[in-house]
């Protein structure tokens, strides 16, 4: 099944139920509010599923993106899709395999925005975050947002403040900074 993306792009879709989309919906509300400052921007894709964060992320001028999927058929397809849409100024990393082994590997680097979309029944979120934080991943003035569904509660940590959340019917975001300001809104917004 076919999905579109920024300028009415197509991309592959992994088939059956491997993997999870992230909804159109949720996709141009994160992009509506990250607009501003994805041009040149380095780009995490935490557990990439298809690959179609990434490929909007390059579509809108990333200039490098890394994705960890650990999925064969979910990684052959997020080449093929990023290899579709990025210019050759563009760079994208695909690392393939559990996402716990793969994050301390990109330890030095930083990242201005980071998408983390597990299965939302993996058990992976708290874990995960704490690697993101532990490695120091996200830059000082970046920003992680983690897609969840309703049901998980957001974690503190030390290192990473939670700004703010939004919801898309079960569809949660929760906003991620480095600490150096206080936190935003911590309340859950609900978006119709």
């Amino acid at each position: 099944m076919p999905l579109r993306i920024y300028g009415n792009r197509q991309l592959k879709t992994v088939p059956g139920l491997a993997t999870r989309p992230t909804t159109g919906r949720v996709r141009e509300a994160l992009f509506n509010i990250w607009q501003g400052s994805i041009r040149h921007c380095r780009w995490l894709d935490v557990c990439a599923g298809n690959g179609s964060m990434g490929a909007e992320a390059l579509c809108r001028g990333a200039t490098t993106v890394v994705g960890i999927e650990k999925a064969g058929i979910a990684c052959r397809t997020i080449q093929h899709n990023w290899q579709q849409v990025a210019r050759p100024d563009q760079q994208f990393t695909l690392m393939r395999g559990d996402v716990l082994t793969q994050l301390p590997k990109l330890a030095g680097q930083t990242f201005d925005h980071i998408y983390f979309d597990p299965p939302y029944d993996a058990g992976l979120y708290d874990a995960v975050l704490m690697a993101i934080a532990q490695h120091h991943l996200l830059a000082s003035d970046g920003e992680l947002a983690v897609e969840h569904d309703d049901q998980w509660t957001a974690i503190a940590l030390p290192t990473l403040t939670l700004r703010t959340q939004k919801r898309y019917g079960r569809t949660c975001l929760s906003f991620y900074t480095v600490p150096g300001e206080p936190p935003l809104d911590t309340s859950t917004q609900e978006v119709t």
